[in-house]
């Protein structure tokens, strides 16, 4: 008799779930798509987000200058390993 009671227990449970989540999964779909919008939208309409401006055909625009590494000696190629061939 308990086994049968639990077995209609978790058979009810089961279709309350899936009822539930056919009344939300549309309403939390929706949710995560404004959501993602937003997100688009805020990074999109950011005042750091530059175009490119116009250039004539031939011409380099370089956004950011690359950084001066003051650091780097003349002979910065790394480490020479030997080796032998094997026959």
């Amino acid at each position: 008799m308990g086994f049968l009671r639990t077995i209609i227990i978790i058979i009810i449970v089961y279709y309350v779930f899936k009822f539930i989540m056919r009344l939300l999964a549309p309403i939390m779909a929706k949710k995560m798509m404004e959501k993602a919008t937003e997100n688009f939208e805020k990074h999109f309409n950011n005042p750091y987000y530059k175009e490119r401006p116009q250039t004539k055909e031939g011409e380099t625009y370089i956004e950011k200058k690359p950084k001066e590494n003051l650091s780097r000696s003349k002979n910065d190629e790394g480490e020479f390993v030997d080796f032998e061939e094997v026959d």
